[in-house]
């Protein structure tokens, strides 16, 4: 019988041929992370086969879907947990993974199987009330706007009442619980169904939906720009959730092996304590600079740079890496080559020939016509004086000039007209991929040097600048200021 379910965990991989094109970069990558014993939590992958499948007939082989649930129970087995349980649940987390890096242009779900019978349980464990309601609304609301497609502004606005109520950016426990009921509601009341409290509904849906996203308008757009193939299809990860938002001793980030901004060999990234991956890349909080690690916890950053080390000398190229940290216990999630700027690709391609990991001809052939071109960019003269009116953090080089807009519609339309165009946004999302790559410059008053307006600018080669805290945004007046001055849309 073919195989189209492939599990890993430590000491137990399941090595196939050409993995890469049906277990995905990121399925691919977990596999040969355990392979070399580096911490990455038990999971299986479920093969882009099964999603082409799916894709066309709108329904599984019965061999498929027995596979999932087999494999399913084995990992209950390896975790010594079960799924809804609820004296030690399981959750799991659900995520797709190409054969071509598509970052934040597909879905993923975290902490699958929380349901109001498992909360007992994840409360035993943790003892910690904040933590399981919290889990337990960001699942719902997940959900809700991936899997059922509600707009999330909906979910967004209510805990959005909360906070205002509050006075602080903080929910507490109450407002948690209340969420709770809140997004249920919000679910009955858009869909005319109940939240799913069997854990295998949970599942399926949810594979259902992240198979879907491969052709959301966004992974589209995303795969027109960069010439990927519309027939790759996607597999599925689904892993034993890491709780980084667990307790202050657990935390989230992203780590590139070296500076992808200009190619330095230093370890570059940020993290967020108390956190899962989502917070992290949505860029509603702002991240601690990975060198802020060193001081608090030398010995997980320590471990970090060792794990950068052995994946760098096994891929032969710089590495951006997922991390999560548990009750100070690091777990990788992902491996891939990280993305970069011209500049920042032409120093890391020689330094590695200078280190012996590469050789010239490899090198060489990494340096694409357009990074020849982009590394020739306008940049500032700094001999000049200029009058500073904000700082941000420098997440993409280059100098811009144009017009600013507010949305993604409006960069399409005055790009369209053969305008330069700067879109400015809190932070941007995958659904403004098509905003992104029409406009000449990007600009964010949140987020931070992994954030999704970051990967994605140094990705195209567009200067961009996120984090930027004295740009106020004021859409209901169309406009921005900026400590004194004030901008309106098409400025």
């Amino acid at each position: 019988m073919k195989k189209y379910v492939h599990f890993f965990s430590p000491n137990n991989v399941d090595i196939i041929k050409n993995m890469n094109t049906f277990l995905g970069n990121k399925g691919t990558g977990l596999m040969e992370m355990s392979k070399m014993n580096i911490s990455v939590p038990p999971g299986f992958i479920i093969t882009t086969d099964v999603c082409i499948y799916y894709l066309k007939k709108k329904k599984y082989k019965k061999e498929m879907f027995n596979q999932i649930l087999y494999f399913i129970k084995k990992l209950e087995v390896t975790t010594k947990k079960k799924l809804g349980d609820k004296n030690n649940p399981l959750l799991v987390s659900v995520r797709s993974g190409s054969k071509v890096s598509m970052p934040g242009m597909m879905d993923t779900i975290l902490n699958l199987g929380i349901n109001d019978k498992s909360i007992t349980g994840l409360l035993k464990y943790s003892k910690n009330e904040f933590f399981v309601y919290d889990c337990y609304q960001k699942f719902i609301s997940t959900f809700g706007i991936v899997v059922l497609n509600i707009n999330p502004r909906i979910f967004y606005d209510k805990k959005d009442e909360y906070i205002k109520k509050n006075n602080s950016n903080e929910l507490t426990i109450e407002n948690l619980k209340l969420l709770i009921d809140d997004f249920k509601n919000i679910i009955k009341n858009e869909k005319k169904i109940e939240f799913p409290q069997n854990p295998y509904t949970q599942l399926f849906m949810a594979i259902n939906a992240i198979f879907k996203s491969w052709n959301n308008k966004r992974a589209k757009l995303y795969r027109s720009y960069n010439n990927i193939s519309e027939n790759l299809g996607t597999a599925i990860i689904i892993q034993k959730m890491i709780y980084g938002n667990k307790n202050n001793l657990s935390g989230t980030g992203v780590v590139f092996t070296r500076n992808p901004s200009n190619g330095k060999k230093e370890l570059f990234g940020e993290y967020l304590t108390k956190a899962q991956g989502e917070d992290l890349v949505s860029g509603l909080r702002t991240p601690y600079e990975i060198k802020m690690l060193k001081k608090s916890n030398l010995k997980i950053y320590n471990e970090l740079v060792n794990v950068g080390k052995k994946l760098e000398k096994y891929y032969q190229d710089m590495q951006d890496i997922e991390f999560t940290i548990e009750d100070e216990k690091l777990f990788i999630l992902q491996t891939r080559s990280g993305k970069r700027t011209s500049k920042a690709a032409f120093k890391i391609a020689v330094d590695m020939v200078k280190e012996k990991l590469i050789s010239k001809k490899k090198a060489i052939l990494r340096i694409t016509p357009k990074d020849i071109e982009k590394v020739l960019h306008t940049t500032i003269d700094t001999n000049q004086k200029y009058e500073i009116i904000a700082t941000g953090l420098p997440a993409s080089p280059g100098v811009v000039t144009g017009k600013i807009v507010f949305s993604s519609e409006m960069a399409k339309k005055l790009k369209s007209n053969g305008e330069k165009v700067i879109l400015i946004k809190k932070e941007t999302s995958p659904e403004d991929i098509g905003g992104m790559y029409s406009s000449d410059g990007l600009l964010t008053s949140r987020g931070g040097m992994t954030s999704h307006a970051a990967v994605i600018g140094r990705g195209i080669g567009i200067p961009c600048v996120v984090g930027c805290k004295d740009l106020k945004i004021n859409p209901s007046n169309s406009n921005i200021s900026i400590k004194n001055k004030i901008l309106f849309e098409k400025d």
